[in-house]
């Protein structure tokens, strides 16, 4: 792809500890709890910065003026108590931290001039799989654990909890609740949400527990506030989670398509269906070449079933129906061979397992790319059926056009559908272009913050979401101040001055910070 963009590269020399000016701490922890903090260069550096473009590319160009005066790794849910405690009586904010793979600004610790300083409190330690109850099909986990590791645990009691997003070795349990992550399910369990049971969360007011109930019709459920609230009102500590017996069979299928619009429409046939598919990924032209899995002429649908249950089949025949009323086509011999056998490995080849293998690969390419001056970044959204042909032109056009404007470059945008469901859509975008002729990375820096700005603004004013599953952050602000309507962001706010009524965590996401008038529109950390 760097080849394809033409343009002169010099790579910069990856940055070192050493070259990095840091600011002196602030404020120190009291002896009490000081075992507990870090105020090492390489801890205040890897809890500055996300994983976005921005983050990435200012951490090439050495800039970090607001790290985190201190990293403090809580021992216990006691130590998360303690630390809060002491936090909000010294007006010193906390931006709670699982893996730090956010790509929207949402643990950098820019909090305004309203604090005495700022704390990163990393919730590692508290990284265990506590219970299983393996009648329910759940298990108690804590806050830290990272993808591998629970899976690692639940694997010997032939037990998954399935949740798969592209981040899933570096991100945590907490992490993808408090963001609401988007998972491996590209129907139906598409979300955290769909297998949060019960959460635990700590508040500078005081420890909130949600009842672990299969289901409820009291009130409004206190967990889905939770849910996405980005550590702005408390810190999750633990979950009790909904799990699955591991897949037995599976089935996958690679459906190309001359027409795109014919494609989307064999997606919506699948995704009213029922079938529920657990891939359902659709790849316009553009996105092929991208993943290295086309060449530009067709656009790819990757199918894919499974079960822990039943053969597939019958489920896969309709699905095949279906995608060539359409005009989809296949290679029935190697979707024949996907299901011959349980837990055979036909899934993960052809172009099923070359998308794969580059979409668990983009984000080691991008990092190195983006030292080389390249903007390579992508942003998703979601829109209902009926738009969906006229946004997805209408955003393309949008963004070329910004991009024109941000760097004088004209690049191609690809899109690839994530996740469908009965009444609509996720498209994910894929924009890679110089950031300047010369590819010069700080100007590239500035070029990428006009161009996000206008994806936020033109996925919004097209009647889509500012995000599906990346959370709101500080990137994401100015999109989901008109997304979401004022009296609900009012609700939140009156919400969050109970249980932060001093207003220490991760302030900047999703809320005003103190010393930022209500009612202003985000704007990007840059």
């Amino acid at each position: 792809m760097v080849e394809q963009l033409g343009g002169r590269f010099v790579a910069l020399a990856p940055p070192d500890v050493a070259e990095f000016d840091l600011r002196v701490p602030r404020v120190a922890p009291p002896p009490t709890l000081a075992s507990m903090f870090s105020q090492t260069p390489l801890d205040r550096l890897n809890h500055a910065y996300g994983k976005s473009y921005a983050d990435c590319a200012r951490m090439w160009l050495r800039s970090v003026p607001n790290p985190p005066d201190w990293v403090a790794f809580p021992d216990d849910e006691q130590a998360v108590v303690d630390i809060l405690d002491w936090a909000a009586h010294n007006h010193v904010a906390v931006i709670p931290f699982g893996g730090g793979t956010s790509v929207c600004g949402g643990v950098e610790p820019a909090v305004g001039d309203g604090f005495a300083g700022t704390v990163s409190l990393d919730m590692e330690r508290l990284g265990g799989v506590l219970e299983i109850d393996r009648v329910s099909r759940a298990a108690r986990i804590q806050a830290g654990a990272f993808g591998p590791e629970i899976e690692a645990v639940l694997k010997p009691q032939g037990l998954t909890l399935r949740h798969f997003p592209q981040s899933f070795e570096f991100s945590t349990l907490g992490g993808w609740i408090a963001t609401r992550a988007g998972g491996h399910y590209a129907t139906q369990y598409t979300h955290i949400d769909d297998f949060v049971e019960s959460t635990r969360m700590v508040t500078p007011q005081g420890v909130m527990q949600t009842r672990r109930l299969p289901g409820s019709g009291a009130g409004p459920a206190p967990d889905r506030l939770v849910i996405g609230s980005e550590g702005t009102l408390g810190v999750i500590t633990e979950a009790w989670m909904r799990l699955q017996d591991r897949p037995r069979f599976r089935a996958s299928a690679s459906i190309r398509f001359a027409d795109y619009f014919a494609a989307a429409g064999g997606l919506r046939a699948l995704a009213q269906s029922g079938l529920n598919p657990s891939n359902c990924r659709l790849l316009d032209p553009m996105e092929t070449v991208f993943s290295g899995v086309g060449d530009g002429r067709t656009a790819i649908l990757v199918l894919g079933l499974e079960s822990a249950d039943h053969p597939l089949q019958a489920w896969m025949e309709r699905a095949l129906e279906l995608v060539r009323d359409h005009g989809g086509e296949y290679d029935a011999t190697a979707v024949a061979r996907s299901m011959a056998v349980e837990d055979n490995v036909e899934h993960r080849l052809g172009a099923a397992g070359a998308w794969r293998d580059a979409f668990i690969r983009m984000p080691y390419w991008r990092d190195p790319a983006v030292g080389l001056g390249l903007i390579m970044d992508t942003f998703e959204t979601a829109v209902t059926w009926d738009r969906f042909e006229r946004f997805y032109q209408a955003v393309k056009h949008d963004v070329q056009a910004a991009i024109q404007r941000a760097t004088g470059q004209e690049t191609a945008i690809a899109c690839r559908v994530t996740h469908a469901y009965p009444d609509g859509v996720a498209p994910y975008f894929t924009i890679a272009t110089l950031g300047s002729p010369n590819a010069d990375l700080a100007s590239a820096l500035a070029a990428w913050r006009e161009i996000k700005q206008a994806a936020n603004a033109s996925v919004v004013g097209h009647g889509g979401a500012v995000t599906h599953h990346h959370a709101v952050g500080r990137d994401h602000r100015s999109g989901y101040e008109i997304e979401v309507p004022m009296l609900f962001r009012q609700v939140l706010a009156a919400a969050k001055a109970v249980v932060d009524p001093t207003g220490i965590l991760n302030p900047g996401a999703l809320y005003d910070t103190r010393d930022r008038p209500t009612g202003q529109t985000g704007v990007l950390a840059v």
